[in-house]
């Protein structure tokens, strides 16, 4: 079911009685708006492709493998594109290399992203498994394409300046200190970081 619009608001009630910081929060901006992605190759896929490059750019990218694969983005089609095909798409060296090797992992079985493990820490270190694929990306996956209510990418630099700035802080907390705040918002972790993007008006994915 993921996190749908009714358990963003249950958790963010929650965490509002917890942390006042988010019920003066919720005041400002309101309740966030859902972030589902379907579960599945082809949204790992977007994660490498958006990764360390702007959204519009991401989705240039994007479109421009469309037209060069066509509609079939799976990993099959990966597999086969020459090099050539990938770069005229847009993608670096090494991102053509994560690209393929994430192919390869679904391809070979080796990677099952219909049957992660149900323990979050055991589904981040399947997918960090896969070359290309940081903590980052798998805890995005695993919140938006699986909506796991307590994944908490505290590593996401709006997140970090988010947190800082809805709890009052006088500088951006780094990941660890990021990490270390959230543990008291278990376990609608999720919620709180959909809410910090929702704060910083700042589009993931």
């Amino acid at each position: 079911m993921g996190l749908t619009a009714d358990r963003i608001r249950e958790a963010m009630d929650a965490l509002a009685a917890i942390e006042p910081a988010f019920a003066r929060g919720l005041e400002r901006v309101g309740y966030p708006e859902p972030r589902v992605r379907a579960r599945g190759y082809e949204t790992l896929l977007r994660t490498i492709v958006g990764q360390q490059v702007s959204v519009s750019s991401a989705a240039a990218v994007w479109a421009k493998l469309g037209e060069i694969l066509g509609p079939a983005r799976d990993p099959a089609a990966i597999a086969a594109a020459s090099d050539q095909d990938l770069r005229a798409a847009g993608f670096s060296r090494q991102k053509s290399a994560y690209a393929r090797s994430l192919a390869d992992e679904v391809l070979s079985g080796r990677l099952d992203l219909e049957a992660l493990p149900a323990d979050d820490e055991a589904a981040i270190a399947a997918l960090t498994a896969v070359k290309g694929i940081g903590r980052w990306s798998a805890e995005i996956y695993l919140l938006f394409a699986e909506g796991r209510p307590d994944i908490w990418p505290a590593g996401d630099l709006a997140v970090q300046i988010e947190v800082g700035r809805i709890l009052g802080l006088n500088s951006r907390p780094d990941e660890r200190a990021t990490r270390a705040l959230a543990e008291r918002w278990r376990p609608h972790r999720g919620s709180a970081a959909i809410f910090s993007w929702h704060h910083y008006k700042t589009p993931v994915l």
